[in-house]
């Protein structure tokens, strides 16, 4: 007979390995606390804070296009339409605000 040959270490789980739980994460609702944020700044500020959104989110798309990007997630897909929705929303705001002070 044989002796017994140790057992691969290649194919042995350390031991710690067995004993942690696979687990994930709690989930984080972000972007809800972003999403309240945001609907804060528009009932305080009306559309200046429309117009400085819009504004942000302009520079960054156009960036991006820049940089390559042709397919946003954003629900109108590519980045043109993203960028005329939000001139729009721009332009809606300018209407807004010129409203808002006279």
């Amino acid at each position: 007979m044989t002796a017994p040959s140790a057992p691969d270490p290649r194919q042995v789980a350390p031991p710690h390995a067995e004993r942690q739980p696979d687990t994930a994460p709690p989930f984080d609702p972000l972007r809800l606390c972003v999403f309240a944020t945001v609907a804060l700044l528009g009932w305080l500020l009306g559309p200046v804070a429309l117009l400085g959104f819009a504004v942000l989110a302009i520079v960054g798309y156009a960036r991006a296009r820049r940089g390559g990007l042709l397919r946003s997630r954003c629900k109108l897909g590519d980045t043109r339409l993203v960028l005329l929705y939000l001139s729009a929303l721009a332009a809606a705001a300018c209407v807004g605000i010129y409203f808002w002070i006279t």
